[in-house]
Formats: structure tokens, C-alpha cells, sequence
């Protein structure tokens, strides 16, 4: 495609490869769109200007917000805190059931209502009381620059950064930016490659790819969330092999999130995900052998509470994103048992509860670049 572009929010990109017949091919995900010049990949907020790989939306939002730690969702990453969230426009795959899809399907650029350098949104977070800044609503990956220049300001003044992302991303990128991030949830949308080729024209492989590097090759902090959508991704069959892939490649210690598809996008026809139906996936993925296993959009609160994997005792309770029950140690164990819980924990938690607070830039707008 190809459409003007605002030069006012370009910035250079590093991942990239100029071809022989003057196409300049762009290498941050597994897409590879090989673009002429004035043109957008699919993502449509990357483009080839002069030759060369640019994004068009750096410093650009489509708005700020504190949130739960819990609704990105992230249950064993600082429980309880704010985190200071934000997106900008476009997304790398085409999910027909997107529930963001005002924001990552967008082609308008006055979607991106704001302006925030990287020192700005660090700034922000820290006077606002937020452990963590979130780069989510569209995929992180698609502002990778704008994103990686953030979460370095924000290691800068202590504050730490979570990607929610689907994981489609190039193998050097995909280094660069989890260098950066302490946690990560990552939306793993189904367990075969017919269901990401048919509903996000993408692929399963490359999202595996990312989901054992996180686990082995980095220090970031890692949940995985699966989309249940009626009759696509909900048999028992396809549950069973995704809990079984996770427990062999990742561990018994990832904290799976099952969460109810609502109709929407291009999947307005299709039924919400029944209760019943994250339940039996749920306690397929327990009887796995996955320890942690959570169910989301719905009110379940015995599927939103942590337990000891040992003693079943509950460490962490939950009322949707506003925790209850807190029984464990200063060090992250279970108080009855002593059992470590995976996560990483603060010795009290976060009493942010379940607001959700927006937040207006302008104060912050003239600091840095």
C-alpha cells in the first residue's frame, strides 16, 4: 500500500535488507513485505522512505492509561501494582477476532492522539506510583524501536517494562527487544498452523519460536494467554496438545490464561466463549501437569486464584483484577507449606485494585526527546 507519510514521526530502523530489484525488504517479523518506495507493510506502520525501512509512528499513542498489572493479564508479575499502559496503530498479523481491532486494524493516523518521548512516558510512570510501563492494545512488535527506546528510559529510573504481545517477530529483533523486557505475556492464539493461516494469516511456528526463547534464553518473566473462540481453537483435543507442547518445551511453571472470545471484528456471528468451556480447559491443562491455570473475561473466581502447587493452599485471591487473599512469604512461598511459587514477587502486594485510570501527556509532553 501506499499512502503519504508524516515525516514529523519517522524514526530509522536497523532490521531490514535492500534487494537487487530495488524493493527494500523489511526483516522485524516472520512476514518479510518487501516494499517499493512510499509504500507501508502490512502492519502498516512501517514503510520503505528513501530506500530504507522507517516507522512512521514514533513518539505517537493512541493513548495512555494505569491499569491492573492483572488485566494485561500478568497474575505472578508484581501482583496488585499499576502499570502505566500504552499502544500506538497497526498490528502484524490479521486476527478476524481482534478485540483491539479500533486500534491495531486502524488506518487512521488521528487514531494516534498523542505525543510522549520515551523520557516523557518514563517520567509519567515514575510521579504516577506504576512499577511497570506496558506496551500493549496493539503489538509491541510493529513499534519496535519507539518500544526499545522506552523500556531504556524507564531501566533507567527503576521502573520496569512488560510486553503483551503474539510473539511474530524475526529471531535478531526478537533478541534486541527481550534484552529489554521484564515480563511478557504472550497471546499463543491457537495450536495449529490451520487456525493461524485461516483467522491471522500467520504462522505457529514462528510464535513457538519465540515462546521457548523468552523461556530459555532470557530473564524475562513469562504467562501465555489462549483466546478460546467457539468451535476454532476450543476442542479438548487441541487444549490438551497445547497444555501438553507448554509443559514439555516451557515447564510445569508458566501460568496459562484461558479468556473468553466476545463477538467482534470480523467474528461478530460467533457465540462468547461459555464458562463451562474455560473450566474443562482449565483442568485439562491442571491434570497436564501445568500448575498455574487461569480463566479470564468471566467471573470464576476459583479459576482466577493462585494455589500451592504443593499443599493447594490459596496464595493469591482474586476478585477480577482486584486481589483478596495474600498468603505468601516475603520470599514468594507458600505460608502454610513453604513451597516456592514462581513469579516475581515484592514482599506485600500492590493495592492498586481494579481501577483503570486514564492519563492526559500534556504535563509530561516537553520532557526529553
Amino acid at each position: 500500500m501506499k499512502v503519504t507519510i508524516d515525516r514529523a514521526h519517522v524514526a530509522p530502523t536497523r532490521y531490514w535488507t535492500l534487494l537487487e530489484d530495488g524493493r527494500v525488504r523489511c526483516d522485524l517479523c516472520p512476514r518479510l513485505c518487501r516494499l517499493r518506495e512510499g509504500q507501508r507493510g502490512l502492519c502498516f506502520v512501517r514503510a520503505n522512505l528513501g530506500g530504507r525501512i522507517v516507522l512512521t509512528t514514533y513518539g505517537r499513542s493512541s493513548g495512555f492509561c494505569i491499569d491492573p498489572i492483572e488485566k494485561k493479564p500478568l497474575n505472578h508479575f508484581l501482583p496488585g501494582t499499576s502499570v502505566f499502559s500504552f499502544g500506538t496503530a497497526g498490528c502484524n498479523l490479521t486476527c478476524s477476532f481482534c478485540q483491539n481491532w479500533h486500534i491495531s486494524k486502524s488506518r487512521e493516523m488521528d487514531t494516534l492522539a498523542e505525543t510522549a518521548s520515551p523520557a516523557a512516558i518514563a517520567k509519567a510512570a515514575a510521579e504516577l506510583g506504576c512499577r511497570s510501563v506496558a506496551f500493549t492494545y496493539n503489538d509491541p512488535v510493529v513499534f519496535h524501536e519507539y518500544a526499545v527506546d522506552v523500556a531504556a528510559a524507564c531501566r533507567a529510573r527503576g521502573i520496569r517494562t512488560v510486553a503483551v504481545t503474539a510473539g511474530y517477530v524475526c529471531e535478531a529483533p526478537r533478541a534486541e527487544f527481550y534484552r529489554w523486557m521484564d515480563a511478557a505475556n504472550v497471546d499463543l492464539k491457537g495450536f495449529t498452523d490451520s487456525f493461524y493461516r485461516k483467522l491471522a494469516a500467520g504462522r505457529l511456528g514462528p510464535v513457538l519460536d519465540s515462546l521457548r526463547y523468552i523461556r530459555h534464553e532470557t530473564d524475562t518473566w513469562l504467562e501465555i494467554t489462549t483466546l478460546l473462540i467457539p468451535g476454532e481453537n476450543d476442542s479438548a483435543a487441541e487444549i490438551q496438545a497445547l497444555a501438553s507442547w507448554v509443559l514439555d518445551e516451557l515447564g510445569p511453571d508458566v501460568p496459562l490464561h484461558f479468556t473468553a472470545f466476545h463477538p467482534d471484528w470480523r467474528m461478530r456471528h460467533v457465540p462468547p466463549t461459555r464458562r463451562d468451556t474455560l473450566r474443562r480447559a482449565r483442568s485439562i491443562a491442571r491434570e497436564t501437569g501445568i500448575r498455574h491455570v487461569y480463566t479470564g473475561n468471566t467471573i470464576d473466581p476459583d479459576g482466577q486464584a493462585t494455589y500451592c502447587p504443593s499443599c493447594g493452599s490459596v496464595l493469591i485471591g482474586r476478585d477480577g483484577y482486584a486481589l483478596g487473599a495474600w498468603r505468601l512469604s516475603a520470599d514468594g512461598r507458600c505460608a502454610a507449606c513453604g513451597t516456592e511459587c514462581a513469579g516475581v514477587f515484592e514482599d506485600l502486594p500492590g493495592v492498586w485494585g481494579s481501577r483503570r485510570q486514564p492519563v492526559s501527556m500534556a504535563r509530561y509532553a516537553g520532557h526529553g526527546t
